[in-house]
């Protein structure tokens, strides 16, 4: 018997508002423990909450942008159940009437599309963190977290794969990046996932027995723990066995998921309107102003990219994953109009140094110019790519311009056929096994004795005049 798994996601944002959802407390991360609260956020009796504005114009945002029915009028409700960092007892959140509903999220896996459907989202306030002692049987508690802004967005269960969950979240932080209301991070928490899975003969319309998974901080982690869990539930089936509804962790050192507890329903949380938050009414000239600021989209940007830039897909995908990338590509494009050389450029040196600094773009040194400055240098012969590849280290990180660093380092391509053809050569004489080779009619020597010439000349011989002498001397 064949299956097929049914996966829907339950992604929590935590929005970049400077301060909580309910009170004036700074939402910084990283702070020591318990140094970011108040009688609010750590539930005092008494304490009135008040709703922060910018949390729901955040919200609004990604309602646009997914395409959601906004609900103009929406309340905060109380979920109510116990845990040793909900200080209150109970989380302010949305049931009934959440702030946005439907819409959908467009995914790309392996060259096709899919639209994945929304059930809602909703707004809500984070918990604070168990900080677990190894050493002793104790746990502490850090409240700094408690009632950050957190937006979460339900799919519906039309994810097919592990891989399409991954393509999902990546194109939702994408997203959440592009309006520039959650910074994405999954390492610190500001992006959390849950998945609800179930498995089912293929080509059934009945759904089986879902499983909630927890605990996955990294796309890695998604696609290992639902890779894992279909299985084991494919497993379970076979053997004639129940798969029980319940909550279960992922385990990294494993790579398994095991039980956490009992999976709940909606009535035992025993949702009821917050007392002490007014409804949220949302004025449509409101939604006017926030549907104009929103930026281009990221698919609708790689769209471009390939139709205006003539880039392939993979390129323009890459670019257009951070927005600070794309608008940088598109500022060294206009200075330099070779789309492909500055993209090539980007995606092989600039991208390496990113990656291993884990920087983005507008975190360096490195400006549009300097780019397009470097690519016109080797464009016009004045330096190699050998030599321009040499000194982007500098350019990236001091911020100084190529042209500076080629003058006072005298790094001026050598251009001099007399000088070059003495170099080739001696390269021909220090190599006689290689030359004949090459009159044996193995050619692909000839890029071995370029080598020799640019080694030679620390990288500055113009290669192309390089490649003419030599053929021309191995022809005599």
């Amino acid at each position: 018997m064949e299956f097929e798994a049914v996966i829907g996601l339950e992604v929590h944002a935590q929005l970049s508002t400077e301060s909580k959802m309910f009170c004036s407390c700074s939402t910084k991360f990283g702070s020591e423990p318990n140094t970011q609260i108040c009688p609010v956020c750590t539930g005092f009796p008494g304490v009135l909450p008040v709703i922060n504005k910018k949390a729901i114009e955040y919200a609004l945002k990604l309602a646009l942008a997914l395409g959601c029915k906004i609900n103009l009028y929406s309340i905060m409700a109380r979920k109510n159940y116990f845990y040793p960092d909900l200080p209150k007892g109970y989380q302010i959140s949305q049931y009934e009437l959440p702030i946005a509903e439907g819409g959908a999220l467009e995914i790309e896996v392996n060259g096709k599309t899919k639209k994945i459907g929304l059930i809602r989202i909703h707004i809500e306030e984070d918990a604070g963190k168990l900080i677990h002692d190894e050493k002793q049987s104790v746990s502490y508690v850090d409240f700094n977290r408690a009632g950050v802004p957190l937006l979460e967005i339900v799919s519906k269960p039309e994810i097919s794969s592990p891989e399409e969950a991954v393509a999902y979240l990546k194109t939702l932080r994408s997203l959440l990046r592009y309006l520039k209301i959650c910074d994405g991070n999954m390492e610190e928490g500001s992006l959390r996932c849950d998945a609800n899975v179930s498995v089912k003969p293929k080509g059934s319309s009945e759904f089986g027995t879902k499983v909630e998974l927890k605990n996955m901080n990294s796309f890695k982690h998604v696609e290992k723990a639902l890779a894992y869990e279909i299985r084991r539930q494919i497993g379970l089936l076979l053997e004639g066995k129940s798969v029980i509804q319940e909550t279960r962790l992922y385990d990294e050192a494993t790579q398994t998921t095991h039980p956490m507890r009992g999976k709940e329903e909606a009535h035992d949380y025993c949702y009821f309107p917050d007392p002490d938050l007014i409804e949220i009414k949302i004025e449509e000239s409101l939604i006017e102003k926030l549907f104009k600021e929103l930026p281009e989209l990221p698919l609708q940007k790689k769209r471009r990219f390939v139709e205006t830039y003539f880039l392939t897909p993979y390129e323009a995908d890459i670019l257009t994953e951070e927005k600070s990338l794309a608008d940088f590509f598109e500022a060294t494009v206009k200075l330099y109009p070779n789309p492909k050389a500055v993209s090539n450029f980007i995606l092989t040196e600039v991208l390496r140094y990113l990656n291993k600094d884990h920087k983005q773009i507008e975190e360096t040194n490195l400006k549009p110019e300097h780019l397009a400055e470097l690519l016109k240098l080797v464009e016009s012969e004045v330096i190699s790519m050998t030599i321009a590849k040499q000194i982007f280290s500098e350019v990236y990180e001091k911020g100084y311009p190529p042209s500076k660093i080629i003058e006072e380092k005298g790094l001026i391509q050598e251009s001099s056929e007399a000088k070059l053809k003495e170099v080739c050569e001696i390269v021909l004489k220090e190599n006689p096994k290689e030359v004949e080779k090459y009159k044996a009619g193995k050619k692909g020597v000839l890029g071995f004795f370029v080598g020799q010439v640019m080694k030679k000349t620390q990288g500055k011989a113009n290669p192309k005049l390089v490649n003419k002498i030599l053929e021309g001397l191995l022809e005599k």
